[in-house]
């Protein structure tokens, strides 16, 4: 029997370890973790800003980027990065010259861009893989495909490392980020810059139409757990990372893209948080009642004696 239950356990064991014995595993386990960290960081910024809407409209719209980035033979993340900065920049300036607010013009700019590679692909014969851009494909690349997301997610993280005090101030209070000397316009830019960088480094990972649960999920169910900005850049980071790794190790063995998995695992997560903050919220507020009606009723009885 101490034979069998070794045998047994070391089968398991096995099998535990299986998903790491093979390389295109190991560079899914790598990748993901260099593009947690950054969309993780930036997460925070977005739901606070309330910019969800700007990262979903960036990530939609660097489809034609990539098409022509393919017929001139260059990255496709360069084409990529192009076509998100046009995105942004075209949304703040119809903004400016219009009576119409920032939600309505974005889904406007980024509609038509994505409707636009979307003609383009269709017109164009390449070698190009809707679905790879469209829902990602970290099972498929190489080593150096993951170095250049590598170098992006580091670049993006430097930058925030930096500036992520005046970030921060922008992002609570532009009117006080103006009046104590920070250039607000250098500020909003930056962001948008490093939004549509992560967005290029996230694209093979989980695509286009995806991306957005790791720029928004994180930051959202870090909110949820704390007040306090630094905390929950921390939260954030761990949750998207451990829920990345996750996410691909059990594909592995339920065999599913591991993009969707992914989001699965963030969006279960968020759920938990959210019936743990409800069923907190309902016994707090008992807890409440409670006190009050303890506290009324002491001051009844005492009013009853005063009068007797």
């Amino acid at each position: 029997m101490p034979l069998f239950d070794s045998l047994v356990t070391n089968a398991w064991i096995a099998a535990l370890l299986e998903p790491f014995q093979f390389t295109f595993m190991q560079q899914a386990f790598t990748l993901v973790i260099f593009i947690a960290i950054p969309t993780a960081l930036l997460s925070c910024f977005l739901v606070l800003k309330g910019w969800s809407l700007m990262g979903d409209a960036i990530s939609h719209s660097i489809l034609p980027g990539v098409v022509i980035a393919y017929i001139m033979a260059i990255p496709y993340a360069v084409g990529a990065f192009v076509a998100g900065i046009f995105c942004a920049l075209a949304t703040g300036y119809i903004k400016e010259h219009t009576r119409l607010k920032e939600d309505t013009v974005m889904g406007v700019v980024f509609s038509s861009l994505f409707a636009l590679g979307l003609v383009m692909m269709s017109k164009i014969e390449s070698g190009v893989h809707l679905d790879h851009i469209l829902f990602g494909d970290m099972l498929g690349l190489s080593w150096s495909n993951i170095v250049e997301s590598a170098l992006i997610s580091i670049a993006v993280i430097g930058f925030m490392a930096i500036k992520g005090k005046d970030l921060v101030v922008y992002i609570f209070d532009h009117q006080h980020a103006k009046a104590i000397g920070l250039s607000v316009k250098f500020l909003h830019y930056s962001l948008l810059v490093i939004l549509s960088l992560t967005i290029v480094a996230s694209l093979k990972v989980v695509g286009m139409i995806l991306v957005i649960s790791l720029l928004i999920a994180p930051g959202a169910i870090a909110f949820l757990l704390t007040n306090k900005f630094s905390h929950m850049l921390s939260l954030a980071v761990i949750i998207s990372v451990l829920c990345s790794i996750a996410g691909v190790y059990l594909s592995f063995f339920i065999d599913s893209a591991p993009a969707p998995t992914i989001i699965m695992m963030m969006s279960l997560l968020f759920i938990m948080v959210f019936s743990y903050q409800q069923i907190k919220n309902v016994i707090m507020m008992k807890k409440r009642e409670k006190t009050n009606f303890a506290i009324n009723n002491k001051h009844s009885t005492q009013a009853a004696v005063d009068v007797l």
